[in-house]
């Protein structure tokens, strides 16, 4: 039967977003996608940012949209894209969020030891494509080679995966416009019309530059601004030692653990190999399932689990104290000895009370996945030779901030 309809969906970013393949349509209407309706996209950066309320499932359909718009603008220029490689793109791009756990990254690596979204991700794309549903059994073939780069056409996986993907485009938008902060607002459509392909790989023309150096100045402040807020940093911090608590106290066989969700299995039964991976288990958790065991948690017996929770769900978070330079053992040993001096616990308990670690991102990687320049002379260099362009090496260098957790009083 033919697809005779479309849907447009109304997005605060970009406007309307059109969905007209029946594939992507089945897709969307699945379970497992419809799931990241109620994982946040920014995690726990709602407590300093109000408005930082939207989910994986608008950042997904926002970087959907970006590829149709990027895909256009190739074969206008007449870079071969077939129907089903455009299709297959748009697909990986719509489902590379698709293995995100509750909160996205602020519990990655903790709730599922060693497991890393992306790894998901592809084991759900495979599971899909897997399925008995006609409209999606086979069909996802070429999307998994693009996102995986096992496809000839590199730069379709670029699109999805690379110094400036559509993913990168969408999420700093779509950040800076939930969080109010301007300084991430970027000129995605200015650089989707400066793409183009050069032996098979992505390219930007040369008067898309100021574009792109914007790009790499927005993600900087917004890193800093935004996602290593010392706020922000206290709090997805105060979330993460809560999860270990709780796996502690699940492995002692401690009594009020259990959530009677399927939480359970993620806390103590799991053991990290995907290939005895529950994923329809797996596929119905989501940030609904933490905040449940949360407020379960903090009316439980284990006094550092019960505090940690209510200071959470009140905002009354860890005081952080981040920095350029490294702790110093007299700024350790003060902040340890002020937290022991207020909470009347063992050292084991009081190092989730009080701790150290550190932030680190590079915003501009100058190696082989450098963002290159196709000049008007028909040469290709990188962004990073161009005379007067503002990515020096302080932007590819890494940066690395320091901090110290403790929960005050």
């Amino acid at each position: 039967m033919a697809f005779t309809h479309r849907k447009i969906i109304n997005d605060p970013v970009h406007g309307f977003i059109t969905i007209n393949d029946p594939l992507i349509f089945e897709l969307i209407n699945h379970p497992f996608y419809q799931r990241l309706r109620r994982i946040q996209q920014m995690a726990l950066a709602q407590l300093v940012y109000p408005g930082a309320v939207h989910t994986r499932l608008h950042h997904s359909l926002g970087a959907y949209h970006l590829m149709c718009i990027a895909i256009n603008e190739l074969t206008d220029k007449g870079i071969e894209i077939t129907k089903e490689e455009a299709q297959a793109a748009k697909v990986a791009i719509l489902l590379h969020d698709i293995g995100h756990g509750p909160f996205s990254h602020a519990l990655e690596n903790i709730l599922l030891k060693g497991v890393s979204h992306e790894d998901l991700s592809l084991l759900i794309m495979q599971h899909l494509n897997e399925a008995p549903n006609e409209i999606l059994k086979g069909k996802l073939n070429l999307a998994i080679q693009i996102f995986t780069n096992q496809y000839p056409k590199k730069f379709l996986h670029q699109l999805i995966s690379g110094q400036l993907d559509v993913d990168r485009l969408d999420y700093l938008s779509r950040d800076s416009f939930f969080t109010g902060v301007s300084e991430g607002v970027v000129g995605y459509e200015r650089i989707l019309k400066m793409l183009t392909v050069h032996n098979n790989e992505l390219v930007v023309e040369e008067k898309g530059i100021n574009s792109v150096e914007k790009f790499l100045m927005s993600r900087r402040l917004m890193y800093w601004q935004v996602y290593q807020h010392k706020t922000v940093v206290a709090s997805e911090n105060m979330l993460v030692k809560i999860i270990e608590r709780a796996q502690l106290l699940f492995q002692q066989k401690e009594e009020g653990v259990k959530t009677g969700s399927i939480l359970d299995y993620f806390l103590g039964e799991f053991n990290g190999d995907l290939k005895n991976i529950n994923l329809n288990a797996y596929c119905q958790l989501d940030d609904t399932d933490i905040l449940f065991a949360i407020k379960q948690w903090q009316h439980h017996q284990d006094p550092v689990l019960s505090l940690l929770c209510n200071r959470l769900l009140n905002r009354q978070g860890f005081k952080c104290i981040m920095q350029s330079d490294p702790i110093s053992n007299k700024q350790w040993e003060e902040a340890y000895q002020l937290v022991k001096s207020k909470f009347p616990f063992e050292d084991k308990d009081l190092a989730f009370l009080c701790f150290k670690g550190t932030a680190s991102n590079t915003l501009y990687k100058n190696d082989n996945e450098t963002i290159k320049i196709l000049l008007k002379s028909g040469e290709i260099t990188s962004i990073s030779q161009i005379q007067n362009a503002l990515i020096i090496e302080s932007l590819s260098a890494p940066v690395k901030k320091f901090y110290i957790c403790l929960l005050k009083e």
